[in-house]
């Protein structure tokens, strides 16, 4: 494995034993076709086939491979957040095992980020898979453009290429794998994506369906707050909170005068606690206390357990202090 490579090329993987041979031999065509000097980072993610076997012997007979192997299987998430440990080049592609990504497509995405940009991802314009994938993806990328702000056909595309620094600026857990290019683009990265050729799945079965749905939901909620109100968390809750604690008082104010003008004109009396609006005015009320304190309490924590992570990203610097780039001061 050699620090001098021209590319890092990370490939998460999970019981792929029929496609690691011939998906390594066609990233060597692509790299000498291409006149770059690769890094092929293989991440076994728990597979109970003979896939790290095959790593094992790749690694030992050509140095521009290297092999992780998980305990058990933690997810894509885990396994690029480890692969990304090992990768050394400035331009960092990572991409699925199973030869539905083509080797092919690299140096056009690497091409583009030349054009200006830090991250681009691959979409599959003319995709090959079965109904149950396309459908939910596509349901699913309209949510995250939604949430997100970042419009991009595929989010899900595995083939992706980055600038190296664009990890220096993200923490990969869960699903987050689905969101980097929106998490990246949170950080002031310019992101872009370029249509991919999708090949048919020949070997092996799929390792997503339905189930991942759920999960890949709540990450979209976590990665749209983190996106968006990271920084401030009390804007999203305290915005709610007074929506809700003008609502509830608003609605007290109107039944207490209705209460009063009946007792002033003599009619029948008016029993409050009678009517189903005056409870639903009091937990109004409770809520909104309730989100507001914790946007203020959510304020405190970030103001007194300052984060990794600064509320700024600098590209940049000219005859400026370097220590900017190290530091959680405001600029």
């Amino acid at each position: 494995m050699s620090s001098t490579a021209d590319w890092s090329i990370l490939i998460p993987l999970l019981n792929e034993q029929a496609t690691i041979v011939t998906l390594c031999d066609e990233l060597a065509r692509v790299a000498e076709d291409s006149g770059k000097k690769i890094q092929i980072i293989l991440v076994d993610d728990g597979s109970t086939d003979g896939s790290w076997e095959i790593i094992e012997r790749l690694a030992r007979k050509d140095s521009s491979v290297c092999g992780i192997r998980f305990r058990r299987n933690f997810g894509k998430a885990a396994a690029l957040s480890a692969g990304l440990t090992a990768c050394t080049a400035p331009i960092i592609i990572t991409m699925d095992a199973d030869l539905q990504d083509e080797p092919q497509e690299i140096p056009k995405l690497v091409a583009k980020l030349d054009e200006g940009f830090d991250c681009v991802s691959g979409w599959k314009k003319e995709r090959h898979d079965p109904w149950h994938k396309r459908w939910p993806s596509l349901g699913f990328n309209a949510l995250v453009n939604w949430m997100t702000k970042l419009k991009l056909h595929d989010h899900n595309c595995g083939l992706k290429a980055y600038r190296r620094e664009v990890f220096t600026e993200i923490q990969l857990y869960g699903e987050m794998h689905r969101f980097i290019p929106a998490l990246v683009a949170a950080r002031g990265f310019r992101v872009t994506e370029l249509a991919v050729h999708h090949s048919p799945r020949q070997y092996g079965v799929s390792k997503y369906g339905w189930t991942r749905l759920p999960k890949g939901f709540l990450d979209l909620m976590t990665v749209s707050l983190l996106t968006g109100y990271r920084q401030r968390p009390s804007h999203l809750l305290g915005s709610i909170g007074l929506a809700s604690l003008l609502f509830g008082g608003l609605t007290l104010t109107w039944l207490t005068t209705w209460w009063v003008i009946s007792r002033i004109e003599g009619s029948d009396p008016i029993h409050l606690h009678q009517r189903a609006i005056f409870y639903y005015a009091m937990v109004a009320i409770i809520v909104g206390v309730q989100l507001v304190v914790m946007g203020i309490l959510a304020e405190l924590m970030i103001a007194m357990q300052r984060s990794v992570t600064t509320a700024y990203a600098i590209s940049d610097l000219t005859k400026v202090d370097s220590s900017l780039t190290e530091s959680g001061t405001d600029v």
